[in-house]
């Protein structure tokens, strides 16, 4: 038997998805803290910590190589030792491996770096699609894609009509729930998704949804499961 304080939080939090159900203009969500729209390669592109860097010296073979930005931001190379990659694009990299080598080493060197693999810009998806799991943004991208990423929903389990996307604004975990069946449709306004992104395609029944707001709501963890 469900206690008045419970039912009543239960008929809030069912308001509440009523709401973010109710179309495009309930269903919104603000871009990321630190939303980055352009692609990998672009030249305005900033590296982030795990991102894998191609990193060609020219004419010399020794120190042409692959290096993993750390979780430090940082990244070692021969000759030149550790050196912030972190937060710098692609050719302002370049220009302080070349500027370090050019110090002892070699005479006005000519370096390239570029992306490899951008790890900071990629998304899970999880529920019910058919093959869930992290995949990696190579440019802007829409819930409908990044559901398409997955293989696309399960046509036996997946209910289109709640889709939610978990994402970091203003340091705190916020949710949407978008209705994937009206996008497709043209009746509602296909989302754009960004790197870090959740995105959870809910089954037919209701408890595995309220199970995964209960974990990006923890106040949702007090309501019974039905």
């Amino acid at each position: 038997m469900i206690t008045r304080v419970c039912a009543a939080a239960l008929a809030a939090s069912l308001l509440f998805l009523g709401t973010a159900m109710a179309g495009p203009k309930t269903a919104s969500l603000p871009p990321p803290d630190s939303a980055v729209a352009i692609r990998p390669g672009d030249a305005e592109y900033r590296i982030g910590p795990k991102d894998t860097l191609d990193i060609n010296v020219f004419q010399v073979a020794d120190l042409t190589r692959t290096a993993q930005v750390d979780t430090g931001g940082k990244i070692i190379l021969p000759l030149v030792g550790q050196i912030t990659a972190a937060g710098r694009t692609p050719g302002e990299l370049s220009s302080d491996i070349a500027a370090s080598l050019g110090k002892s080493y070699m005479k006005n060197p000519q370096v390239v770096v570029s992306v490899k693999e951008a790890s900071s810009q990629k998304i899970t998806v999880d529920g019910a699609v058919s093959q869930p799991g992290v995949y990696a943004l190579t440019g802007p991208t829409t819930l409908m894609q990044a559901v398409a990423l997955a293989r696309g929903a399960d046509p036996r389990l997946a209910n289109l009509r709640r889709v939610a996307v978990i994402r970091t604004v203003q340091n705190e975990r916020t949710t949407a729930v978008f209705d994937l069946g009206a996008i497709r449709q043209g009746k509602a306004v296909d989302p754009q998704i960004y790197g870090q992104d959740i995105i959870i395609v809910d089954t037919s029944a209701s408890k595995s949804f309220l199970s995964n707001f209960s974990q990006a709501f923890p106040v949702l963890s007090l309501i019974p499961i039905l």
